[in-house]
């Protein structure tokens, strides 16, 4: 059973999407409905339902803005509106659906087809990301776990070389060459590493400790195996030598 959420700042148009929806009774239930944008927001802070159908024209905030205040988007967005210029938009902003008001029943029974498609994935998705992070928890010889892109890597500290920061962003450097982009701070990849192999060397670089050839203490660099060279701050430099 699919539970929705509904969001319309017009009463009667949410008791008309309600009624519609009593035609699907057997496949799709309300759990909760609102008027107010952000009373809807505080819900969704702390529940998470199948879908969410969405009014754009609102007073307080438009449909649009809304989606972009929710801290939770683990489900799919079906845009409800009276006007439809605004069917790119709401593609662009990764609703699966867009309905025009008043809505049609077979459109609506569409709809609740792509709802259930969506779930099925991601649910499938998430289940298999939840065993793949078990596994390697469990795991004697555990790797580190980097999500990025859609996607769980699994790597060893061995291929690691270093990380470097680039504000918000994060850019680990393997030993085959390879460059991964995180939507990571430095600090946030700093907890993933472990501290038996990894030292932030700078406010820029974490190192992998067994990667080092060289230090030039005058000049205060390292010199990685891979011949990167990388700069040793004064304010780590003391705890970077009793390391050593």
């Amino acid at each position: 059973m699919i539970e929705a959420v509904l969001v319309d700042d017009e009463i009667k148009a949410l008791q008309s999407l309600s009624w519609e929806l009593t035609n699907f009774s057997d496949e799709i239930n309300i759990g909760a409905s609102f008027t107010d944008p952000m009373e809807a927001l505080g819900y969704l802070e702390n529940n998470t339902p199948d879908c969410l159908f969405l009014d754009i024209e609102m007073p307080k905030m438009d449909g649009f803005q809304f989606i972009q205040k929710l801290t939770n988007k683990n489900f799919p967005v079906v845009i409800t509106t009276a006007y439809n210029q605004y069917a790119i938009k709401a593609l662009k902003n990764e609703a699966i659906d867009y309905l025009l008001k008043p809505i049609d029943t077979d459109d609506l029974k569409d709809t609740i087809v792509k709802i259930k498609k969506y779930n099925a994935k991601n649910f499938s998705a998430e289940r298999l990301e939840k065993i793949l992070l078990n596994f390697n928890a469990n795991a004697i010889h555990k790797k580190i776990t980097i999500n990025t892109d859609g996607k769980l890597l699994f790597l060893e500290a061995d291929e690691i070389l270093y990380a470097e920061s680039d504000g918000n962003y994060s850019t680990l450097y393997l030993s085959d060459g390879q460059k991964i982009v995180l939507t990571k701070k430095l600090k946030e990849v700093n907890e993933l590493l472990p501290a038996d192999s990894f030292f932030r060397i700078h406010n820029s670089y974490i190192i992998n400790l067994h990667k080092i050839k060289e230090f030039l203490k005058t000049d205060g660099y390292v010199i990685l195996k891979s011949n990167h060279k990388i700069p040793v701050s004064r304010q780590k430099k003391s705890d970077f030598l009793d390391l050593l």
